[in-house]
């Protein structure tokens, strides 16, 4: 074996250790409630939500 393909072999093997550390194993996987993001689809309008639907019940049954 000569210097020259010596050389290549350890740029090979180094190549392939850079390669196998970065893709070696695959990710975590990702939970499906980490998929999820919820949000109102409209804003919150408190001329429409001024009404508790439990309030009749506190004022007029107790």
């Amino acid at each position: 074996m000569d210097a020259e393909s010596r050389d290549e072999t350890t740029q090979d093997s180094a190549e392939a250790a850079a390669r196998r550390s970065r893709f070696g194993t695959l990710p975590e996987p990702v939970r499906l409630e980490d998929t999820v993001e919820e949000r109102p689809a409209t804003r919150r309008d408190p001329a429409r939500d001024a009404y508790d639907p439990h309030e009749w019940l506190v004022r007029y049954c107790l």
